[in-house]
């Protein structure tokens, strides 16, 4: 007897509607043909033990199980109840009628019990697409699946749960979310504020440009100056995640595993940081089963680099084109994915060594020399891409003791929310750019005309600091940013004198 249920497979943040076709005929032997895995032949073995354990029994005959389309791999343990099931209205133990109309994912345990997977709501996305009434899946995944709309999402913990189902024996609670409710009541629970940083004005003012327009920036400073209290306090005057933003953010969380049983959406934007003995794949994605990287879990929020000299060069070296195109293309012989990665990168990084090298009180205990092999880590393609380049001076006692209320995080927020509304109004016709960081050089020289002081401005800048024309770019684009939070109509000179400040610590002004 031929049955066929349905499961899914997940490709980049994609998903694709697998059919699992069982044939129960006369002879020996389990198959699974359809480019399985290992983990989807070792299958059976889990399933033939949770089925008996539930008080149903294998079939001793010749099963076929065959995974279509049979051309596109299947990878993990996402098939096992889609196969159990199938395997037992194939057999006669139960009927088949109701199959068609759900999609069944979940890893069964020897004993029945139903495991998590990964990429649920990328899944779940796909089964309303395809028009399939409902979702069986982990109670695990229940809530991650149950964002999508117009679908019945069923969460189960055990096989006999699914079949009961089936069977018309049981209903099965629906798991329903207010997403509008849930996403307003969290949309601003962080831990940190601005008003917790005591001094540091100068480097609060660049991290709010940097937030305005969507800027990269560095931090450089000694050790205990705040650099990453500074950078864990960005997300905090960001622009709320939208739904959409959200919703994609989820997906990549969704297929990389990291999101909670108690997690629907991901309702503040993504922080992620990375330790410094992190390799090139677990940077941008990829390996043998390609997963996205921290560059796309950092997708619509912040990616911090903390002691970014002590990065690897060659993984620093991957982040340079996905900086630019803001998205990473991983290629396989047989296969490509993509995931996106439009990221802020926030680094930070000491000047030497020591940490103390042109520090106020300090004295630094290392040569020239070594100071200049410290700072030649980090490469001069890498610095250009970073538009924002700050100082981090230590903080002093008397600020460090002020009972002075500093800004929240909501006020400037405010500001920067007011910028980015300018910037949308600007590029409403424009799909790809969203700010002004996302401008490309048609844009910019159209948006970003300034007048001939300006031009000798900036033409004294670029040989004095050595910039190249990327820098150059950059300036412009924080210059648009700094006129944007003014609201003023075009760029003023002070606007371009305030971001050629921010390119202070270029390559050959670092060591003096």
């Amino acid at each position: 007897m031929l049955v066929k249920t349905y499961c899914s497979a997940v490709y980049g943040i994609e998903s694709a509607i697998i059919t699992v076709e069982v044939n129960i005929s006369t002879g020996t032997k389990y198959h699974i043909v359809g480019l399985p895995d290992n983990a989807v032949k070792e299958s059976l073995r889990r399933i033939e033990s949770a089925i008996t354990a539930i008080g149903y029994r294998m079939p001793r005959q010749k099963i076929v199980v065959n995974l279509a389309p049979a051309d596109i791999r299947k990878e993990g343990s996402s098939y096992d109840l889609s196969i159990a099931v199938g395997i037992l209205a194939a057999s006669g133990q139960i009927g088949s009628e109701r199959m068609e109309n759900y999609t069944l994912l979940g890893e069964l345990s020897l004993d029945g019990t139903i495991q998590p997977v990964k990429g649920a709501l990328p899944i779940a996305i796909e089964a309303r697409r395809e028009g399939f009434k409902g979702i069986i899946l982990p109670k695990t995944n229940a809530r991650e699946a149950a964002v999508v709309s117009d679908l019945n999402v069923l969460g189960v913990n055990r096989l006999d749960e699914v079949i009961d189902f089936l069977e018309d024996r049981k209903p099965m609670e629906r798991t329903h979310i207010d997403i509008e409710k849930e996403f307003a009541s969290k949309i601003n629970s962080y831990e940190v504020d601005f008003a917790d940083v005591k001094g540091q004005e100068n480097i609060k003012r660049a991290l709010e440009v940097a937030a305005a327009g969507g800027h990269n920036v560095i931090l450089i400073g000694p050790p205990g100056a705040g650099k990453t209290m500074l950078a864990k306090c960005l997300p905090t005057i960001l622009p709320p995640l939208t739904v959409e933003e959200s919703l994609q953010t989820t997906k990549i969380h969704s297929v990389a595993g990291q999101l909670s049983s108690s997690q629907s959406l991901l309702h503040t934007r993504p922080f992620r940081a990375p330790h410094h003995t992190i390799s090139n794949i677990a940077l941008v994605g990829g390996g043998t089963t390609p997963q996205p990287g921290e560059i796309s879990l950092a997708h619509n929020g912040v990616l911090f680099l903390d002691e970014l000299p002590e990065f690897k060069r060659t993984v620093l070296e991957v982040m340079r084109q996905p900086l630019e195109s803001r998205g990473i293309t991983i290629s396989r012989a047989k296969f490509t994915v993509e995931y996106p990665a439009s990221f802020m990168l926030v680094a930070s990084m000491n000047p030497c060594p020591c940490g103390y090298y042109n520090h106020p009180e300090k004295e630094c205990i290392c040569g020239s020399a070594v100071v200049q092999r410290y700072l030649s880590r980090v490469s001069g393609p890498l610095l250009d891409r970073i538009d924002l380049h700050v100082e981090v001076t230590p903080v002093e006692f008397k600020e460090l003791i002020s009972t002075k209320s500093s800004e929240t995080s909501e006020h400037i927020r405010s500001r920067v929310i007011q910028a980015r509304k300018i910037q949308e109004r600007r590029f409403q016709h424009c799909k790809q750019v969203h700010c002004n960081a996302h401008m490309d050089p048609k844009l910019l020289r159209k948006i970003c005309s300034i007048d001939d002081t300006g031009k000798n401005l900036l033409k004294t800048a670029m040989v004095k600091l050595n910039l190249s024309a990327r820098a150059y770019d950059r300036i412009l684009k924080v210059a648009r940013t700094i006129a944007d939070m003014e609201g003023a109509e075009s760029i003023q000179n002070y606007h371009l004198a305030e971001a050629i400040q921010f390119r202070s610590l270029d390559r050959d002004n670092w060591t003096g």
